[in-house]
């Protein structure tokens, strides 16, 4: 019964994960615990302990009597991603290079044919979170404590973004996708070969290559804010 019910445990874990992933679950809104606890047949006490680990994440905000608020993506929360994105994948990739053991660079290989079989099956979803895993993988190469935990949390938003980034239907970028995903090939070269100097500068020609594209589609038609200024920051400058 233990070990059922931490399978539970885990396959609730990780299918919310997932759904705040892939925006099943939009940013900003509530989850029902009653809902949630029914669906995936376990009790109240055990999904607010996995929603604890979610929040301890960053995928939802505890909030009192309110519940668990998946993680918005705000005009704040946005440009300090943009801000900190290129820094982070940057100093993760480069301690990849230094760091990688020989059978996380077989993960990595692995998780690539996957990411390439979700391109060449159209699936938007399965292209974001291979994306994820990629770069997770990459992250626990680096085996930093105090860079991990910002690359999941970076990862979070990215992967969500992403989503219409890897929409097929967008066949506009479709040949950044592809140059994405042989970035990916290179990564692993790079990583390999212990090349640090030019893992770190990949990874930032990585993030500019979708750079643009994102914050086109997190401005006014994707999440109706700009990227600029925050408000009353010209008001709080000029006092």
């Amino acid at each position: 019964m233990e070990t059922e019910t931490r399978s539970k445990k885990q396959i609730c874990f990780e299918d919310l994960r997932q759904k705040i992933l892939t925006e099943e679950f939009q940013p900003g809104s509530y989850l029902d615990e009653i809902e949630v606890s029914e669906f995936y047949g376990i009790s109240r006490p055990p999904l607010r302990e996995i929603l604890r680990q979610l929040a301890g994440e960053g995928y939802v905000v505890l909030h009192e009597n309110r519940g668990a608020q998946v993680a918005p993506m705000t005009h704040k929360t946005l440009r300090n991603f943009f801000v900190a994105a290129p820094m982070i994948y940057a100093g993760v990739t480069r301690l990849a290079a230094e760091h990688a053991t020989t059978a996380q660079i077989v993960r990595l290989k692995e998780c690539q044919w996957a990411f390439r079989q979700a391109i060449r099956n159209g699936d938007a979803a399965e292209r974001a979170l291979g994306n994820e895993r990629f770069h997770s993988i990459i992250g626990e190469m680096a085996d930093n404590e105090f860079l991990l935990p910002s690359l999941r949390r970076l990862l979070i938003d990215h992967t969500r973004i992403g989503m219409t980034f890897y929409n097929p239907r967008k066949t506009q970028l479709a040949e950044q996708r592809e140059l994405a995903a042989d970035q990916h090939d290179q990564f692993i070269a790079l990583i390999e070969a212990g090349d640090a100097d030019a893992a770190a500068d990949l990874a930032v020609a990585h993030w500019e290559l979708s750079r643009a594209q994102i914050e086109s589609f997190v401005t006014p038609e994707g999440m109706q804010i700009p990227l600029g200024r925050a408000p009353g920051e010209e008001r709080r400058g000029a006092s």
